[in-house]
């Protein structure tokens, strides 16, 4: 593949993404999808009812035995294209970082998503040690096959069927995002509302172009340090930090290349943690799924904020940050509010807008058990 037609098809994926999941959804329909919803999981990822975060357990396995495919595969050599020299690029990442890099792409160390346990003492998820790469390799070269079939008369997907079934934990290396639902309630009135975001294609090399919720961060430590890797494992402190750095605009850099962070001293953590004691705060864990384009994969979170907590601690609340723009409404009093939590908005965005599947699907599960929620 020329460098000019893999660049028209990146453009195309960038550009599509939302038409491209929806023709996959009727011409193929996914096995394992969440209920009406976007969304491909297992039963046994998507608890009955949301679960307090506490109540997810995590385990670490440090010597998991490799993926079956990493994305080197000759499955992938008709999407692949060739570099100057004549040699193909090995990985579909090579060819981002070298044809169309975005703002953020470093191939940071991540959490790689293992097995999911459910028991009566709540979720159990077993992870490993994975890069972000592994993200591009695998999920947005999956996405770029079936992106440039749909700009051909070709049917062929050999990388996809390779692949097989999505979510085989152990057939490719599955990192994981964690996609937070920020809500804002007033207990006075029973409202609530939402901050959504707009993923810049410019900036970010998956998801672009489409709406999702904030924060979303991939599940990683702070740093690569080796100390960071035990003191970030944590679900809490990664959306602490996706709260902090996406609603804020705070950076992302916070020393951990010296030392790991203090979150015990940290004003942030310190005030949110205590929100979440006093009953001001409340985290649930709602699940987890895979894009069916991508086949990228979200854990599914709800952060619901009581009001005065939520102006507080984001009365400095950013419109843009490093992977896109929030979408916010007006007011009557000139506040710059959220989307409204209703009905009417959830069937907008999870039916007619362009929405990221993860996304969509944590509004519809919250919108189902939304009593349990802000009740």
């Amino acid at each position: 593949m020329a460098d000019e037609q893999w660049q028209r098809v990146r453009a195309y994926l960038n550009d599509h993404r939302f038409e491209l999941t929806k023709r996959i959804l009727a011409e193929d329909p996914p096995e394992h999808l969440i209920p009406n919803t976007p969304l491909l999981a297992l039963r046994h990822w998507i608890p009955d009812q949301p679960e307090p975060l506490e109540r997810v357990r995590l385990r670490w396995r440090p010597s998991a035995p490799d993926a079956l495919l990493d994305g080197s595969e000759s499955e992938l050599d008709h999407i692949r294209p060739l570099r100057e020299d004549g040699m193909r690029y090995r990985y579909y990442a090579d060819a981002v970082r070298e044809l169309a890099k975005p703002k953020l792409f470093e191939n940071r160390g991540c959490y790689r998503l293992l097995d999911v346990e459910t028991s009566t003492a709540g979720p159990v998820l077993t992870f490993g040690r994975g890069q972000y790469f592994d993200v591009i390799n695998i999920c947005e070269a999956a996405a770029h096959e079936y992106a440039s079939v749909a700009l051909s008369d070709s049917t062929r997907t050999p990388f996809r069927d390779a692949i097989g079934d999505p979510t085989d934990l152990a057939r490719r290396p599955v990192m994981t995002a964690t996609s937070t639902l920020t809500l804002r309630h007033d207990r006075r009135t029973g409202d609530a509302e939402f901050v959504l975001h707009w993923r810049d294609p410019a900036k970010v090399a998956s998801g672009g172009g489409l709406y999702q919720v904030m924060p979303v961060g991939m599940f990683q430590a702070s740093h690569d340090a080796p100390w960071n890797e035990a003191n970030d494992f944590d679900l809490w402190r990664s959306v602490l930090r996706e709260l902090s750095e996406e609603l804020l605009g705070a950076t992302e850099d916070y020393g951990s290349d010296v030392a790991p962070i203090d979150y015990a001293s940290w004003p942030f953590a310190k005030r949110l943690g205590a929100a979440r004691e006093d009953g001001s705060l409340r985290l649930y864990w709602l699940g987890l799924g895979m894009d069916p384009l991508t086949y990228a994969t979200d854990m599914l979170t709800v952060a619901v904020f009581d009001a005065d907590l939520f102006d507080e601690t984001f009365r400095h609340i950013v419109s843009t940050n490093d992977e896109g723009h929030r979408v916010s409404l007006e007011d009557a009093t000139g506040r710059s509010a959220g989307i409204p939590f209703t009905a009417e908005q959830v069937d907008r965005l999870t039916g007619t807008e362009p929405m990221q599947p993860a996304g969509a699907a944590l509004l519809r599960l919250a919108w189902r058990h939304r009593e349990a929620l802000t009740g």
